[in-house]
């Protein structure tokens, strides 16, 4: 494996578990965050001690003040910021010569529905895109406990250069070329962790838990299909995979958002005590958003949004789902 200078854009606990996996490849990691004060601190004492307190940052990470530091030769940049904030991160990279970008963040644009490298197309000419996604937990990624993921493009080769950045005998990397099915898997799922967290938090078990993930599945299949995705690809990592880790694990904030609102929590008490960046909470508007233009149904998204928007409790929400009419397994 040839070394290769990268960027990443993001400190948080996944854009620093990605600078671990290139790291433990030999590569030299650039990670840039507009949280100065971290960056500072990481630079210091060689941990991320809000996100990742208990590894330490090898000496082939720099962090870095300004995108300025970063040397002229680096041409692949691995962007972890959140979604909502995406745009205006790009803002940062534009004095930079960039030959492509590698989405690691999971959502749409608040207000927009667009994904992200439709973000992204939009402010950087000229620039490949590849998006990474699947079952991954930052914390278990940067302990070096095994992981497979998927990383996709509409060029395989540029899918495939990525891949040969990240690809390790811990950290598995598939390629793909539906990177719109990757992202929309990877977006929806955390609407279902949500459901799912709530339904477990009330007590209905495991029978209920599966079939909510089952139906979750059917409702992000429905959706990508009208925005232009490939049905197969949400049987694989960036799908079910995903999916299922999400909703059954409570290293996901999102269900630990579900699990707090089945305990009577507001969505502001929630957050609070999570005290991190809950995808699915901007990502279930979006999605209603985007369901109602393709007309297509999706129950649980639409109930989930119930719950957060206060239209009715934990509870009711899931006594809604239970009381739909019978009908044909689609």
């Amino acid at each position: 494996m040839t070394s290769q200078p990268v960027l990443v854009q993001g400190a948080g606990s996944w854009g620093t578990a990605l600078a671990l996996v290139l790291a433990r490849n030999h590569h030299q990691v650039y990670l840039w965050d507009i949280n100065l004060e971290m960056i500072r601190e990481i630079k210091l004492v060689r941990y991320n001690r809000k996100y990742l307190p208990e590894i330490k940052i090898p000496k082939n990470v720099f962090p870095i003040e300004e995108v300025e530091e970063v040397p002229a030769e680096i041409k692949k940049i691995i962007s972890a910021v959140p979604c909502h904030a995406l745009r205006s991160s790009l803002n940062f990279l534009k004095p930079l010569s960039i030959g492509s970008i590698c989405i690691a963040c999971k959502g749409f644009e608040p207000d927009t529905q667009k994904l992200n490298h439709k973000v992204i197309e939009e402010e950087i000419n000229n620039c490949s895109i590849a998006v990474l996604s699947g079952p991954s937990f930052a914390k278990e990624v940067a302990s070096g406990l095994p992981t497979a993921i998927t990383i996709a493009s509409k060029d395989i080769k540029i899918a495939q250069d990525f891949s040969s950045l990240f690809h390790s005998d811990i950290f598995r990397t598939y390629v793909h070329s539906d990177y719109i099915g990757v992202q929309i898997a990877g977006a929806v799922k955390n609407v279902m962790a949500i459901a799912a967290g709530i339904s477990d938090g009330l007590g209905f078990g495991s029978n209920a838990r599966s079939a909510l993930i089952t139906r979750g599945l059917a409702e992000i299949i429905r959706l990508g299909i009208s925005i232009g995705a490939k049905q197969e690809t949400f049987l694989g990592l960036a799908g079910l995979g995903d999916l299922i880790l999400t909703c059954t694990d409570n290293q996901s904030r999102n269900r630990r958002l579900g699990l707090l609102l089945a305990d009577g929590l507001s969505v502001k008490q929630a957050c609070e005590k999570i005290n991190q960046e809950i995808e699915g909470l901007n990502t279930a508007k979006e999605v209603g958003v985007l369901a109602k233009k393709n007309k297509i149904e999706m129950p649980i998204t639409e109930q989930v949004i119930n719950v957060l928007e206060s239209k009715c409790s934990a509870k009711d929400a899931v006594q809604n789902l239970l009381n739909r009419e019978q009908k044909i397994e689609t």
